[in-house]
């Protein structure tokens, strides 16, 4: 992914973030595989109300290459002014060709197999060249119901302070923080007392909650977005109580995450 947000991170500040992630995750970040890739990945009910994994802004070529970021106007956060930022080139699509009404170009089917790490799956970067070869428009009737994003990724840098990052909508610098008024639940409200911050501690307070009001850490139902059984773990998850949406930070297999770019 090429794209990055326009504030500079400060190393001071990125440090501050890593100490107090690792309070949430209960582990310090450097205790984490630093070559591994990480992603912080979307899912949950209100995306599949929405019809969200097929809106044609994923299969944009210029969102597909990395090249621009689809930022969504998906509702996760009270309170938060910004929407989620996505990135379709590192996200990962589930393709299915026999499902729509039109023919595809001879040759497309085949090459869109021999992309797949997996079954029917691909990264969206990988999908990129093979449509601009092609001349596939995957935005036309015809092929609606012939693709869908399987995993949806946050923009990040693949490290695991930028996942989480992403995954807490922290932004880059401490004016980008959210006052939410969301309470921590009584036993998180002790473990975030470790973090000096008190801005960036009520921000991640919501990640703390019972889940009514902000989200709640998810234990040992957290889940890999269907990668499984493609070698991705789990890091940390956080979902509503409602099963509306779910937040998870994974290390990807190399399978999956494909070659450094």
């Amino acid at each position: 992914m090429t794209y990055h947000p326009a504030a500079v991170a400060d190393a001071d500040w990125d440090r501050q973030l890593a100490h107090a992630f690792g309070v949430l995750i209960g582990r310090p970040l450097t205790e984490y595989d630093s070559e591994a890739v990480y992603a912080a990945c979307v899912t949950g009910n209100y995306m599949e109300e929405i019809d969200f994994r097929t809106e044609h802004a994923w299969v944009r070529p210029a969102a597909l290459r990395g090249e621009e970021p689809f930022v969504s106007t998906l509702y996760l956060f009270d309170e938060a002014e910004g929407t989620p930022v996505f990135d379709p080139s590192t996200s990962v699509f589930e393709f299915r060709p026999a499902g729509g009404t039109a023919e595809f170009p001879e040759g497309f089917v085949a090459a869109v197999e021999v992309a797949c790490f997996s079954g029917h799956l691909l990264r969206g970067v990988d999908l990129a060249p093979l449509l601009e070869r092609y001349g596939v428009d995957l935005t036309s009737p015809g092929f609606a119901g012939t693709w869908e994003v399987h995993t949806a990724v946050l923009v990040s840098d693949g490290t695991l302070l930028d996942a989480l990052r992403a995954a807490f909508g922290t932004g880059r610098t401490p004016e980008e923080l959210t006052p939410f008024t969301a309470e921590p639940e009584e036993e998180w409200a002790q473990e975030l007392a470790a973090i000096p911050n008190p801005e960036l501690r009520t921000h991640l307070g919501y990640f703390c909650t019972d889940g009514d009001t902000g989200l709640m850490p998810v234990l040992e139902d957290t889940t890999v977005h269907g990668l499984d059984d493609e070698g991705c773990e789990a890091v940390a998850g956080w979902e509503d109580g409602h099963g509306q949406a779910e937040i998870t930070v994974i290390r990807l297999s190399d399978l999956v995450a494909g070659p450094r770019r």
